[in-house]
């Protein structure tokens, strides 16, 4: 990974391939290497960037009030950085988010937008959820928080056919886990993420991916993404939990490619 310097901050990226700009931006989790089983079929024919959010990964740790929109200046930072003036967009769950603020506000920036596992706002499910594991990372900590998030992610079948995941990916997280007020601070932005009410402002073409059996990020908040933006096209995929890039990766890719490749 190399290190972009930002007006307060220090963001870790990794920039693979050529052709094509294209941002792939991970979720809550906030690492780059979410996306190491898409980036290698992209890789061929774009210019694959990852990064790991403020507060993640190797990037900087700080301690400040996270929120969705903070996150996306983030991102724009590093498209300046890189001097990058447009790309196309696939963000997953949080980074979904962070995609429909820029699509909204920035729309110049981004060229077709794919909206992974993501939501629009809140719905009392959603809210139940998170508060819940904010009480789950406060009272019993970083372990247990992050085996919860893991069983959540996964569709039970795939945990039980391989299940070495649950404990290879408990202590990767671990080791990188950014503290409990950064955390707290993420699953906040989480919380107060609401755009219904300006996504019929994004003209870009869209595919709204996830799986019926997401436990996170529930088929209803992505099919109400794909009726709420005007140029969407759905893809429901009958398997594959909120993790969809990990659990059915040849499926996710292809819906991706064949996306990109239609039309300009």
């Amino acid at each position: 990974m190399e290190i972009v310097k930002i007006k307060d901050a220090k963001l870790a990226i990794q920039i693979n391939g050529r052709g094509e700009n294209i941002f792939l931006v991970s979720g809550l989790g906030g690492r780059a290497s979410f996306w190491n089983n898409t980036k290698p079929s992209l890789e061929k024919k774009f210019t694959v960037i990852t990064h790991d959010h403020r507060g993640c990964g190797k990037s900087s740790r700080s301690k400040i009030k996270y929120s969705i929109e903070q996150m996306s200046h983030d991102v724009l930072a590093i498209m300046d950085q890189l001097s990058i003036i447009k790309t196309h967009f696939v963000g997953h769950s949080t980074g979904g988010a962070i995609g429909q603020f820029i699509a909204i506000n920035y729309p110049d920036k981004i060229n077709k937008l794919v909206l992974s596992s993501s939501w629009a706002g809140p719905s009392p499910y959603f809210v139940n959820l998170f508060q819940t594991r904010k009480n789950i990372l406060n009272q019993g900590g970083a372990e247990l928080y992050l085996t919860d998030g893991i069983l959540r992610s996964y569709p039970p079948k795939y945990l039980s056919e391989n299940v070495g995941i649950i404990s290879s990916t408990k202590s990767e997280r671990l080791d990188m886990f950014p503290g409990l007020e950064i955390e707290d601070s993420r699953i906040n932005a989480v919380l107060q993420h609401d755009l219904r009410e300006k996504l019929s402002k994004i003209n870009h073409k869209t595919l709204v991916i996830c799986a019926s059996d997401d436990q996170i990020t529930p088929v209803e908040l992505s099919e109400e993404l794909a009726e709420k933006i005007p140029n969407a096209q759905k893809k429901i995929l009958p398997f594959g939990g909120h993790f969809t890039p990990h659990t059915v990766a040849k499926k996710y890719n292809d819906h991706i490619h064949q996306f990109l490749k239609n039309g300009s």
